[in-house]
């Protein structure tokens, strides 16, 4: 309830504040919040086990996002002897394989799994899903789209992110000795700053107002919040990933698509209103399907 009550009031929020509100909170978050949750969060979870394995499962689930979308797509031609215009393919496929692990996918995951496995959200995020996206997914961007991408602004993006530098200082900083009451008070800042980050999503969601596409958009996300999850879920305890662990795992695999499939569809020419209907009706989605993975699983 805590989830969807934030969300909602960020919905709230989105509609009465500037409308640069959520810019600006989001730049926070992204330079100040997430990594300060990361480096707290990091000093109270459990590195042990095969932890590694997080970030191979989710370049699977992106490969495996990117090859039923690409199915789907020739299903359609073979089917309808049409086919769609290849931006739009684009953003079907980056919908399909490309998921919100971090904005999204950390505080759900702090909140139905809690801190103690925050690592294993945090692996398959940023060694996963993070790099999936700008390599893979500005790849297959740059290959259906109608603009160039410049190699230098790919990898600006990916060593200037400041979630990825928190994770190397976070790993440093386990090793360090602080005051209780310092423990306590950056705790309590990293959960201000994942209540924020649900806030933001609500208002970000309040100001998408673009629902055109809707049955595209249903595809991509049948397979990235259903089809991925279920069978990748399976085969989670023939990995030997099974109780909490797996838990985190299933509701990474299961986040609605990444706010940087937008961003690329903007970039490279793809179908930006795709890409905008998929991004809304993903979050709108993962409200239903929370309850459904917790009770499956």
């Amino acid at each position: 309830m805590r989830l969807v009550g934030l969300v909602l009031l960020g919905c709230f929020l989105g509609r009465i504040l500037p409308a640069k509100s959520p810019n600006q909170l989001g730049q926070f978050l992204y330079w100040v919040g997430v990594p300060i949750s990361i480096v707290s969060f990091l000093r109270l979870t459990d590195l042990s086990g095969q932890i590694w394995i997080a970030p191979a499962i989710a370049h699977l689930a992106i490969l495996l996002g990117a090859f039923l979308a690409w199915l789907g797509i020739k299903g359609q031609e073979y089917f309808t002897n049409s086919v769609p215009q290849p931006s739009t393919q684009g953003s079907l496929i980056l919908a399909a394989m490309v998921g919100n692990t971090g904005y999204v996918g950390f505080p759900v995951v702090l909140a139905l799994v809690g801190k103690e496995y925050f690592a294993w959200a945090l692996f398959y995020d940023l060694l996963g899903s993070f790099l999936g996206a700008y390599v893979v997914g500005v790849a297959l961007a740059a290959h259906f789209g109608n603009a160039t991408e410049h190699q230098q602004q790919v990898t600006k993006a990916i060593f200037f992110n400041p979630a990825l530098w928190s994770f190397g200082f976070g790993l440093l900083f386990r090793q360090v000795s602080i005051p209780p009451f310092m423990e306590f008070g950056l705790e309590k800042l990293a959960w201000i700053c994942v209540a924020l980050t649900l806030i933001l999503m609500g208002m970000r969601l309040s100001r998408l107002n673009s629902w055109h596409k809707l049955p595209q958009a249903g595809s991509s996300l049948t397979i990235k919040m259903l089809i991925v999850p279920l069978l990748l879920g399976s085969i989670l305890p023939l990995l030997g990933v099974t109780g909490s662990p797996a838990k985190v795992v299933l509701l990474e695999m299961a986040m609605p698509p990444a706010f940087a499939t937008l961003v690329m569809a903007e970039n490279f020419g793809l179908d930006r209103e795709l890409a905008v209907t998929a991004l809304a009706m993903g979050v709108i989605l993962l409200l239903v399907t929370l309850p459904f993975w917790l009770w499956l699983y």
